[in-house]
């Protein structure tokens, strides 16, 4: 039986889709009217939609935007109040009457929002980059946006940009860099990441394990890079992997996600040579066995310091 015949649609490798659930803010304008922010957050992310818990207790320390720690299910968790990292004024009827728990980063997180929608099927391709005024006003927490009915606009949010901006990412095992020895060859690695949070953490480890790093924002743009290295590489008589010995590739990326990404590569027969690993918030199983299927080499969870340049060690093409 062919793999994709015992998977549900959503979990098929380079299908190139995913799922988000679509949330609302509302913002009371200055002239009385309400403006309804159409928002939205993958579903791999999220383990559950609740009613905003009523237990929920401040600690010191806390930045203004975190409401405080609350007890879900066996977890006790930060309560991050959206209303207050986007710096607007709800209605006196719009209080935060949600809690969207998500778990990416290796954290569990509890994010207070207006109202919890929907759960739409969208595509990558559909997701374009936000529009500048739009973005600025979300502090460049705007991975991309998306069309949806009555010509308005869904903005998909970087929670990573905003738990790093809020102090809450944790680089795990900064300590132990050396256990591996650094590493007495310097690689050419290329990483696809469409946050540049995650560019900047990886970037700094790689570079200080001494190796060259090469940065795109989407797998479209990955592709189109490694296209040209192998032109460039045929014309000097050269393998791919003088180019680039190791890819590390994020998968929620607007375009073109890093599964979908990783599929091509491995289905071109000069492309294919070079090892790559995905790099990605994500650890549930679903996301695992999605990196399995595409063939990709490994898999990481961001970030920890340790494990990366484990793999880089492991998998990069020795030259």
């Amino acid at each position: 039986m062919r793999k994709k015949e015992y998977l549900p649609k959503i979990l098929e490798t380079g299908a190139n889709e995913l799922e988000v659930i679509d949330f609302r803010m509302f913002e009371e304008l200055e002239d009385g009217n309400v403006y309804e922010w159409v928002l939205g957050v993958n579903v791999a992310k999220v383990k559950e939609v609740i009613q905003r818990p009523t237990n929920i207790f401040r600690s010191p320390g806390m930045p203004p935007e975190v409401e405080g720690l609350a007890k879900i299910r066996e977890d006790v968790i930060p309560i991050v109040n959206l209303e207050k990292w986007m710096k607007i004024k709800a209605p006196a009827d719009k209080e935060s009457k949600y809690a969207i728990v998500m778990e990416f980063l290796r954290e569990i997180i509890g994010i207070l929002v207006h109202e919890a929608k929907r759960i739409r099927r969208i595509k990558w391709t559909d997701i374009k980059k936000p529009p500048a005024s739009v973005d600025e006003k979300l502090g460049g927490k705007v991975v991309g946006v998306i069309e949806i009915e009555d010509n308005q606009l869904l903005l998909l949010l970087d929670f990573e940009g905003i738990l790093d901006e809020l102090g809450m990412i944790k680089v795990f095992n900064v300590e132990d860099k050396d256990e591996y020895g650094k590493s007495d060859t310097s690689y050419n690695i290329l990483i696809l990441d469409d946050s540049p949070v995650a560019r900047k953490i990886i970037r700094k480890i790689l570079t200080q394990d001494g190796h060259n790093v090469y940065e795109v924002e989407s797998g479209i743009d990955g592709l189109k890079y490694l296209e040209s290295l192998k032109e460039e590489a045929q014309k000097e008589g050269k393998d791919i992997t003088d180019k680039i010995q190791l890819i590390i590739s994020d998968i929620e990326m607007p375009g073109m996600d890093g599964l979908t990404f990783t599929k091509r590569v491995k289905e071109d027969p000069v492309l294919s040579k070079i090892p790559v690993v995905i790099n990605t918030s994500l650890s549930d199983k679903a996301t695992v066995d999605k990196t399995r299927f595409v063939n990709a080499d490994a898999h990481l969870v961001k970030f920890d310091t340790k494990d990366l340049l484990h793999i880089v060690h492991e998998y990069a093409i020795k030259k």
